[in-house]
């Protein structure tokens, strides 16, 4: 074997985390080698997760725009359509998200290799490319971004034909006429949603009383309407039993209190798990925790100071924006560069129909830590824009102090709520009190009118509790 390579910064996997770490690298002046073992760049992300799901997802609001303008012409999706048609823009996204990072990497002077990489020892990495060579390279910083694939439990047996897991979701040939979910994650209630508002008679099956405990329930509990007005059918708290292919027409599921659900189709999403398998983590000194992934610091430090590990190696939420910003962070700390402090205000963005999203306080963790905080709430049914856009099932909560004064939180569910986020995100970060929504002047119609709805609901609860004190 010839002399190592030497680089500053080795980065392994080139999805969202491992491209943010590289680009910090090479634009703070550091030779930097991102080794990828896919043919493009970009990981699970760009093409079996998120830009396919969300792809599929804007034809199926195109659809339904076009159903609920049905008093101008007819409209229905034919009978037996294939997904590639519902998918027909994604090859020409891909192919530019594909180009765009790719110019990137050129443009910041990274090295890009493609093969498969291991640990020689906490500075050595080997890669073995398509052909079989194997090269090696060293660095004092390697960062570890692989990813993760779904998580299939040995007792569903997924082959991908009848039983999908979201990896091969989208390879389905044609739109099936049902689909059972089990899980009610980020993964299933997104594409549950998705599949109901195609037409589909989806039934999501969940351990849990509620999907998405993580976020605010409120907001939950409207998706869930919204999902069962669509035809969906949620199944909260079962247990799965058993899961069989009939050998003719249905996927049989039968649940713990022997409930039967035949689909035609069913997709197992329960969660994902890192890719960290061939990587041989010991020849490092890295041990994986019980949940198969690497513990961290709150700079994505590993027990071995010079390796980071970013993204879904360090598990849930799995977000891009949080791998990007972890990658960024990871690479900073690693040079003694300021790092900042956006980690603590990542919004939270769940692209199911509707959309949900929060970043800070959501109304429970703030009664945790303030005795009573007040709640503002603004439906969107009190929004213009809403009602032009047809979109009046809504909801933008704003969490406030005791007092009335202070941010604490923005959760939101309703159309445009990932991009409505970003107004509260950016309120928290600057420190503004509940006044300065009602101070500014929102355009009119827009859907960022809910702040100042939501501003003089807590306004008004102020007043109310001045009244009474006074009494």
């Amino acid at each position: 074997m010839s002399t190592p390579i030497a680089f500053d910064i080795i980065v392994i996997g080139a999805g969202p985390a491992g491209q943010k770490a590289a680009i910090q690298g090479a634009k703070a002046g550091k030779r930097v080698a991102l080794i990828e073992r896919e043919r493009g760049i970009g990981g699970s992300c760009v093409y079996r997760g998120t830009i396919p799901s969300k792809t599929l997802r804007e034809s199926a609001l195109h659809l339904d725009r076009m159903k609920r303008a049905g008093a101008a012409f007819e409209f229905s999706l034919k009978p037996d359509i294939q997904i590639a048609t519902l998918l027909s823009r994604l090859e020409e996204v891909v192919k530019a998200h594909d180009q765009f990072m790719s110019k990137q990497l050129r443009r910041n002077g990274i090295s890009l290799f493609h093969g498969r990489a291991h640990f020689i020892n906490d500075r050595v990495i080997e890669m073995q490319a398509v052909d079989g060579a194997s090269q090696q390279f060293t660095a004092d910083c390697i960062v570890v971004a692989t990813g993760s694939r779904p998580r299939n439990p040995e007792e569903i047996p997924v082959d991908h034909e009848n039983i999908l897991d979201s990896d091969s979701l989208l390879s389905m040939m044609y739109l099936p006429r049902s689909l059972a979910i089990i899980g009610g994650g980020v993964i299933g209630c997104e594409y549950a949603s998705i599949f109901a508002l195609l037409g589909v008679h989806v039934t999501l099956i969940d351990r849990a009383p509620a999907p998405l405990q993580f976020m605010d329930q409120e907001l939950v509990q409207q998706f869930i309407e919204s999902f069962e007005q669509q035809g969906g059918h949620y199944l909260g708290g079962q247990k799965v039993k058993d899961v069989h292919w009939d050998g003719a027409a249905h996927v049989v599921t039968t649940l713990g209190d022997g409930l039967t659900v035949k689909s035609e189709k069913l997709l197992v999403a329960l969660g994902r798990q890192a890719n960290v398998e061939d990587l041989r983590l010991s020849t490092a000194g890295l041990t994986v925790t019980a949940k198969g992934i690497l513990s961290v610091n709150p700079f994505c430090q590993t027990e071995v100071p010079h390796i980071y590990a970013v993204g879904d190696m360090v598990g849930a939420p799995a977000l891009a924006s949080k791998a990007m910003e972890q990658g960024r962070r990871a690479v900073r700390h690693a040079l003694n560069l300021p790092i900042g402090d956006a980690a603590s205000t990542i919004p939270l963005g769940i692209y199911t129909i509707p959309e949900m999203a929060s970043i800070g306080l959501d109304e429970n963790s703030a009664r945790e830590r303030f005795r009573d905080p007040l709640i503002g709430r603004a439906k969107f049914e009190e929004v213009a824009r809403a009602q032009i856009s047809g979109t009046g099932h809504g909801l933008l909560k704003m969490v406030a102090d005791p007092a009335g004064e202070r941010l604490l939180g923005v959760q939101i569910v309703g159309d445009s709520a990932t991009e409505l986020v970003h107004v509260g995100q950016l309120a928290l970060q600057q420190g503004a009190t509940i006044e300065s929504f009602i101070d500014n002047v929102f355009n009119f119609p827009t859907y960022a009118e809910a702040y100042r709805v939501a501003a003089l609901d807590i306004l008004g609860q102020v007043a109310k509790r001045q009244t009474a004190a006074a009494a």
